[in-house]
């Protein structure tokens, strides 16, 4: 897979897993699950995590916790490269973030359209840009108008493409014709955002993907993303499509709840959530169970 000209000295290719946040039963980060979890990943074979993203319910974490969690991760498994994700939607307050994220040397920062606000395409363009600018690692940009409200045009993301420090994306957009615009114009690596989506974005000339799923699994995820990377569809697919039933049972609640009830069941760490997430219900914990006997 190609590196894209804006950045000869960044490739983002492969496997990378949002990392969830775990929490003691009082509520506090843990951080020794979060650091058994990263060692974990590591020795899987990913290419790296995303640390602080919405699978690590980031929204709930504040600015201190959210610089322990990315020195646990750090410390936990150091050879392995770390995304951090950044959300807003007050400029200053996000530029003055960007500082401060400078410190800690990330591989990249995977960055969303402000949210709520709704700008113009000209302001999105200028909210990426100033980031951009800001950032002295490169940027992902975070296509995924269902949380934000804001859509990123194909004009948009490939007037964004032109900037040297944006580099690649992770593509939720739902717009099929644009994830293939965006891989014919070949300047930023497309990283499937939708777990469902991992397959198909690949085998259309995606870089990689962004995939909660593989928390679990995760050797078989890696062989899926290699193998699209090689050219080795056939393989690929028999090791992909029983992956689909878990994928799909992952995200019919709202995630993370159904991967912390997982990760639970293989005594990684336990189930709390932060508020307004809610624990999955028990239909799902029993489906899981049973899916759980199904792969064993």
């Amino acid at each position: 897979m190609s590196i894209p000209a804006n950045s000869s000295c960044v490739d983002l290719s492969g496997l990378w897993v949002p990392l969830v946040t775990p929490f003691a039963t009082d509520g506090a980060v843990d951080h020794a699950a979060l650091a058994r979890l990263a060692q974990r990943l590591a020795t899987a074979g990913v290419t790296g995590t995303v640390v602080c993203g919405s699978t690590g319910e980031a929204a709930a974490l504040d600015e201190g916790e959210q610089l322990a969690a990315l020195e646990t991760v750090a410390v936990a498994a150091p050879a392995l490269p770390r995304i951090v994700g950044l959300s807003g939607y007050h400029l200053g307050q996000t530029l003055a973030w960007v500082q401060r994220l400078n410190r800690e040397a990330p591989t990249a920062l995977l960055v969303p359209a402000p949210h709520y606000i709704r700008p113009s395409q000209q302001g999105l363009i200028d909210w990426f840009t100033s980031i951009a600018d800001a950032s002295a690692a490169p940027l992902v940009l975070y296509d995924i108008p269902y949380r934000t409200g804001a859509t990123l045009d194909r004009e948009t993301l490939l007037a964004l493409a032109a900037h040297p420090n944006i580099v690649a994306i992770k593509d939720c957009g739902g717009d099929a014709a644009k994830t293939r615009a965006l891989i014919a114009d070949g300047r930023l690596q497309v990283l499937a955002g939708e777990d469902a989506q991992l397959f198909a974005t690949m085998a259309e000339g995606g870089a990689g993907a962004i995939t909660a799923s593989a928390h679990l699994r995760t050797e078989d995820f890696v062989r899926v993303v290699r193998w699209l990377r090689e050219g080795r569809l056939a393989e690929s697919r028999a090791l992909w499509q029983p992956l689909v039933p878990l994928i799909e049972l992952l995200f019919s609640e709202p995630n993370p709840a159904p991967l912390k009830v997982a990760l639970a069941l293989e005594g990684c760490m336990g189930e709390t959530l932060r508020a307004p997430m809610t624990r999955a219900g028990e239909a799902m914990r029993e489906r899981l169970r049973a899916l759980y006997a199904e792969l064993a």
